[in-house]
């Protein structure tokens, strides 16, 4: 089976005809049919097949308990109208990447596998890469228990809904033991890579990043009878902090997004009672990560305070910077710079998104590969990968297992 031809299976699964966009959100019918995919995918090759303890995919090539082994893949799952290549492209790549070793006829010395990290987004339950956190430890059991979607609904009655087990969830390292490396191949989000004229690049770090929500707690109130000297409305602030969140960032050479907010009472003819908005932040290091976020609550509050408003500022979800283990990215850069022209490079470069590869980076080698993306746009429709430049990205990847699962 062909790269294009598990593209073209994939590709319809939670789109919306709508937007265009994916909407494959963890443990609902679009993840099962992903889901069911990528359990073809393993069973057409003659791959051993398991889901893990945390609702993570495994597809096996060689013993898992001989240890040492060489792990690739990504995930499957969306965020709201996102695109088809963040995420889907590292587990097709890894596909095709181990159907070109066995054209090759290359004979691997250590296992090797593909995964689907379950709910690597965190479009539904608010927390991103839930299946590598919890496999890491950096989720505890009941912090997962607690985590509910919009509609109320819990993490584990929507994975005991999809036929998984929510009890059995928590730390594997077990299974952490047994991997060598973990490389994932991932589309670009930015436009390095295309402004360089590279196809494929090798991550040095991720930028530290957290969300935060505000909560904006004023007074409900009728928005034809209430003067505006006696109103003690939360939405006026949180303008204000949307402002000056853009304001911090730009101060600080770093990025700030209110992406997300939630209105009560929610009326077109209703002063909100609150408004609550989720801060996204990145920095290329910790200091100025802080320097953004610290003022963005001092302006949030002196807003707040001006018209009455109580806020309560909560830190959700917090990843430092993490870099990628030096000997395993300079062991990529030697794989694919052999036998090589000597005017192809492959650029090393930093990035602001968070990926499993981030979270896994603490319990295990792990390293990234990047597939040009021409739009430089990611989260979106207009995401993007030319033909050719996924070809290279399989090519990459085969290359890299093959001088790590070889050795």
């Amino acid at each position: 089976m062909t790269f294009h031809s598990m593209w073209a299976e994939l590709l319809p699964i939670g789109r919306s005809s709508a937007s265009g966009g994916y909407r494959r959100f963890a443990w609902t019918g679009a993840d099962t049919d992903c889901r069911a995919w990528f359990r073809a995918q393993a069973e057409a090759r003659g791959l051993t097949y398991e889901r893990d303890r945390n609702g993570n995919q495994w597809a096996w090539l060689g013993d898992p308990a001989a240890g040492d082994a060489v792990v690739t893949g990504s995930h499957l799952d969306s965020v709201p109208d996102g695109g088809a290549f963040d995420g889907p492209l590292g587990v097709v790549s890894s596909f095709a990447a181990l159907d070109e070793l066995r054209n090759r006829g290359t004979e691997l010395a250590k296992p090797l596998a593909v995964v689907n990290f379950g709910d690597e987004e965190g479009a539904r339950f608010g927390l991103a890469c839930v299946g590598s956190r919890l496999t890491a430890g950096e989720l505890t059991v009941e912090q997962a228990h607690r985590l509910t979607d919009a509609d109320g609904v819990t993490l584990p009655r929507a994975m005991e809904r999809a036929g998984y087990d929510p009890d059995a969830i928590g730390p594997d390292p077990e299974r952490l033991a047994g991997i060598g490396a973990f490389v994932e191949l991932h589309v670009e989000q930015g436009r390095a890579l295309d402004l360089s004229g590279d196809r494929v690049g090798i991550a040095s770090a991720i930028w530290p990043h957290g969300r935060w929500r505000f909560d904006f707690r004023g007074e409900a109130n009728h928005a034809g009878t209430t003067r505006l000297a006696d109103r003690r409305d939360p939405m006026l602030p949180y303008a204000q902090t949307v402002l000056a969140a853009r304001r911090e960032a730009e101060l600080a050479g770093a990025v700030a997004t209110f992406g997300k907010i939630a209105v009560e009472p929610n009326g077109v003819n209703a002063i909100p009672s609150l408004v609550r908005g989720w801060l996204d932040s990145r920095a290329a290091d910790q200091s100025a990560l802080d320097t953004v976020v610290t003022g963005v609550e001092k302006a949030a509050r002196e807003y707040a305070q001006a018209h009455g408003i109580a806020l309560d500022v909560v830190r959700e979800s917090f990843t430092p910077v993490v870099e990628f283990e030096h000997a395993l990215r300079d062991e990529l850069a030697r794989i694919l710079g052999k036998d090589r022209d000597a005017g192809i490079r492959v650029p090393v470069l930093g990035t602001g998104a968070g990926h499993d590869a981030g979270i896994l980076s603490g319990r295990i080698p792990t390293a990234m590969l990047f597939v040009r993306n021409p739009t430089g746009v990611s989260h979106s429709p207009a995401e993007q990968a030319a033909e050719d430049d996924c070809e290279a990205g399989v090519t990459a990847l085969a290359d890299v297992l093959e001088g790590l699962a070889r050795r």
